[in-house]
């Protein structure tokens, strides 16, 4: 199984996971050109993918959704809310698969879960991706961490987790106070602290690699974000740790 995140922040999202003959996005919070762009980097044609999964229906995580769809005839995969929340963006697409939140899709080598996370949004989504051997757990735009999301994380290999923001850089930054208790709601984003605290609980022999992701610009740094991650961890994990940038991919990981 392999995977990138191929941009996470507030101007956009978008991961790519491919095993065997089948690839998937997850979001696609860029425009179809820009998508296409990234997936280059690994000679990946965006017309090669298989399925589109959202998360939810904001903006930066659903802006080329229904471009994609339609130019390369892609289904796109959803629950009933993010699906009505998200027709005014998205309009027509391709093929509109809908599922219940919690319920397993199979789609060719790949099985995709999907698991209920805080956000203000309709119903809003993480994922669990698995080839039958190995599994890539996507868990962000989250507000707060439950014991059903540690029982859904607790045994991937790679883990992609929010660390969204710093609270002394919020609470000294440029926001308006409003929108720093709206992010700093149980329904907003992770803080670095309480995502480190939470990754402290998921760590576990068989886990190659955790992906730091949905950093904001403003309020965040990736030094900050890695600190705090490493500050919880056993010396052995740090190595595991990396950041995903907004305006580029990561590498291509590979689980083995």
């Amino acid at each position: 199984m392999r995977y990138s995140v191929l941009g996470s922040g507030s101007k956009g999202n978008a991961l790519y996971v491919e095993s065997g003959k089948t690839s998937i996005l997850i979001d696609a919070g860029f425009s179809g050109k820009e998508i296409e762009k990234r997936l280059s980097v690994f000679g990946v044609e965006l017309a090669t993918v298989n399925g589109l999964f959202l998360t939810h229906e904001h903006g930066d995580h659903i802006q080329g959704a229904g471009v994609i769809s339609r130019r390369c005839s892609l289904p796109v995969y959803a629950n009933h809310g993010t699906f009505k929340g998200s027709e005014k963006t998205v309009k027509k697409l391709h093929k509109q698969v809908e599922f219940e939140t919690s319920n397993t899709c199979e789609l060719q080598d790949l099985e995709i879960r999907s698991f209920r996370i805080s956000h203000d949004t309709l119903d809003p989504v993480g994922y669990l991706i698995s080839d039958g051997k190995h599994c890539v757990a996507c868990c962000t735009d989250t507000g707060s961490v439950t014991k059903l999301l540690a029982t859904r994380l607790s045994n991937c290999d790679a883990l992609i987790l929010e660390f969204n923001h710093d609270l002394a850089m919020l609470k000294n930054g440029p926001y308006p106070f409003a929108l720093q208790q709206r992010v700093r709601s149980n329904q907003g984003h992770l803080a670095n602290n309480d995502a480190a605290e939470f990754l402290k609980n998921l760590v576990h022999d068989k886990l190659q690699q955790v992906i730091l992701a949905h950093l904001s610009e403003t309020n965040n740094r990736a030094d900050i974000a890695l600190q705090s991650a490493a500050a919880v961890l056993p010396a052995e994990f740090h190595s595991l740790l990396s950041v995903a940038p907004q305006d580029c991919p990561t590498k291509m990981f590979t689980l083995v």
